[in-house]
């Protein structure tokens, strides 16, 4: 199978929307690109004496709404086309639950698992002196993202700040609470996902009691959603993996104890009383609900028509081709799309913005609490234009989310 290209993924649905929402084909097409691109060497020295450059990216998409939000990711296949489609996708997500923000990502193409703590930091400084300019507080606010974390996220701030000459905690979020981190952070987007879960089930008429659960990917936001999905709502997780493969336990799994079994051997597999399988088994299970929650492109044209579950959540960005949503939607499979789904991480990075412009911070109670209102929201509005228009889910989040980026460029004279 040719490999697909993430950006233009991106673009062919937002094609898609452009139809839908007969837009201008000079908005569409301005809509299409990125506005601002930034690539950078980054020469770090390692510990053992010699210099290594990595190449690192930041893509600002569109800021027609507000400062630009996206996180930082480190991993070694990173690409620019990739970074450009998370962008795009973060300035959707951002108009669709409805902050004040524009989308951008960024990422160095590197592997954390080979380096050091001190390289890391390193290399974390490094990146914030190239592209210090280009970032803010009131312009582009990084976050963490695939093998990145509040510790990195520190580091960076600390870096601004330096260049600076103040503190300047706003200008990155997902750091610690002792540094202007928020309450609720950690399971931000597993946490959103469960109440888009929450409310499909309603529309659905699924019983989330003891509803069979598989999670492909078992990270942080695959960890979380398991863990809630079982202990909120009640369901049974029978199924999780990671990139060295699969596990099933039909009686059901503790995300707990899987998780340490993890920390403990690398990864999920041959954890005592469970069969194996491989992510493209465990996509494919009979299952109530199942939660894509790794990279992109999982589900294709190739198996969208072997995809068994009710409910697809997906906590990925960008698991979902086109081709296969189109598959899915024949199906009557109720796809809960990424930059719905999956926007309780940068939701809650707003409201960790919110509190460090005003220096007052709130309860974790208080941020789950607003959280559940943005995303209640936010499917709700989804969920009604996908059956007033007769469209799948993706594309009535997209039309939302579109036409509310073109009304901020109409107002400002941009179009």
């Amino acid at each position: 199978m040719a490999e697909i290209n993430p950006f233009e993924m991106a673009q062919k649905q937002l094609d898609e929307c452009a139809e839908i929402l007969k837009l201008d084909p000079d908005v569409a097409a301005a809509l299409r690109e990125p506005m601002r691109e930034v690539h950078v060497s980054l020469p770090v020295r390692m510990d053992d004496g010699t210099i290594r450059t990595f190449r690192g990216f930041r893509v600002q998409y569109n800021d027609a709404r507000g400062p630009t939000k996206g996180g930082i990711r480190f991993h070694p296949d990173e690409t620019i086309d990739t970074v450009r489609a998370l962008a795009a996708w973060m300035t959707w997500k951002c108009a669709l639950v409805d902050i004040p923000l524009g989308g951008s990502k960024g990422g160095i193409i590197c592997n954390t698992k080979e380096m050091s703590p001190g390289e890391l930091e390193r290399l974390s400084r490094a990146y914030i002196d190239k592209v210090w300019q280009f970032i803010g507080p009131e312009q582009d606010v990084p976050a963490p993202d695939v093998y990145t974390n509040p510790q990195i996220m520190a580091w960076m701030m600390d870096e601004y700040s330096k260049i600076r000459g103040k503190n300047q905690f706003g200008v990155i979020t997902g750091k610690p609470l002792n540094l202007g981190g928020s309450a609720g952070r950690g399971d931000a987007t597993a946490r959103g996902a469960l109440y888009c879960i929450r409310e499909a089930a309603k529309t659905q008429g699924l019983d989330l009691i003891k509803a069979t659960v598989a999670v492909q990917g078992y990270g942080n936001a695959g960890y979380y959603i398991a863990t809630l999905l079982k202990n909120v709502l009640g369901c049974n997780v029978c199924a999780v993996s990671d990139s060295k493969g699969a596990i099933c336990c039909m009686d059901g799994l503790d995300p707990d104890a899987v998780c340490t079994h993890k920390a403990e051997t690398t990864s999920v597999i041959e954890f005592p009383n469970t069969e194996c399988m491989t992510n493209e088994d465990l996509l494919e299970m009979d299952v109530d609900i199942l939660c894509p929650s790794a990279l992109e492109n999982v589900i294709t044209a190739e198996n969208a028509s072997n995809i068994k579950a009710k409910i697809v959540a997906e906590l990925a960005n960008g698991p979902t081709t086109p081709e296969a949503d189109a598959i899915l939607y024949e199906k009557g499979v109720h796809v809960l799309p990424d930059f719905l789904c999956n926007a309780g991480g940068v939701t809650v990075s707003y409201f960790e913005m919110v509190q460090n412009f005003y220096m007052y911070y709130w309860t974790e109670e208080e941020v789950y609490e607003r959280l559940d209102r943005k995303m209640t929201a936010a499917y709700h509005a989804v969920y009604e234009t996908s059956r007033e228009y007769d469209i799948n889910m993706r594309q009535a989040a997209y039309a939302i989310a579109v036409k509310r980026v073109v009304e901020a460029m109409r107002a400002r004279g941009w179009i």
